[in-house]
């Protein structure tokens, strides 16, 4: 099965067809940033992007991507002359993570919210990050990070 994750063609030599794309990634291809948590599409923790769309990796089978462009936490700045994301610089400046497990969900949402909705508000932002749970309760960093991040890509940054 061969896959585009993070602007590389991968061929994964497995017979893994039938299994969910998170568990290629990471047992096979050994990314750690999409995280299990639920199993279930519930947490976000697992997000990655597909075809620049937030989807939940435990919901997809991986032979459905084959033909599709997946970006994961750790190819997300690709292209960035940091290797960051404009969503990666204000969580750190914001030191949004606190237990940190949610945070691929957070981020890799995020970042596919403001480059679908560059006129995002606020009330956009709260609905699109609602479906990213995270139990220590930082959302108010988080809030912040993303309303900073998005001004620095209106910006141009």
């Amino acid at each position: 099965m061969k896959l585009n994750v993070n602007g590389t063609d991968v061929e994964i030599l497995a017979n893994m067809a039938g299994d969910r794309l998170l568990w290629v990634l990471r047992d096979h291809l050994a990314l750690n940033g999409p995280k299990y948590g639920c199993g279930v599409g519930a947490c976000g923790a697992c997000t990655v992007q597909i075809d620049g769309e937030a989807q939940r990796s435990c919901l997809v089978i991986a032979q459905d991507a084959t033909s599709k462009i997946i970006v994961t936490l750790e190819g997300l700045g690709n292209g960035t002359a940091d290797g960051l994301h404009p969503v990666q610089k204000a969580w750190i400046e914001a030191s949004v993570p606190q237990c940190g497990y949610c945070q691929n969900g957070q981020i890799m949402t995020a970042a596919a919210l403001l480059a679908a909705n560059p006129v995002a508000t606020p009330d956009d932002i709260a609905t699109a990050m609602d479906s990213v749970l995270c139990r220590c309760g930082t959302h108010v960093r988080i809030k912040a990070a993303i309303i900073k991040a998005h001004e620095a890509m209106k910006a141009g940054g």
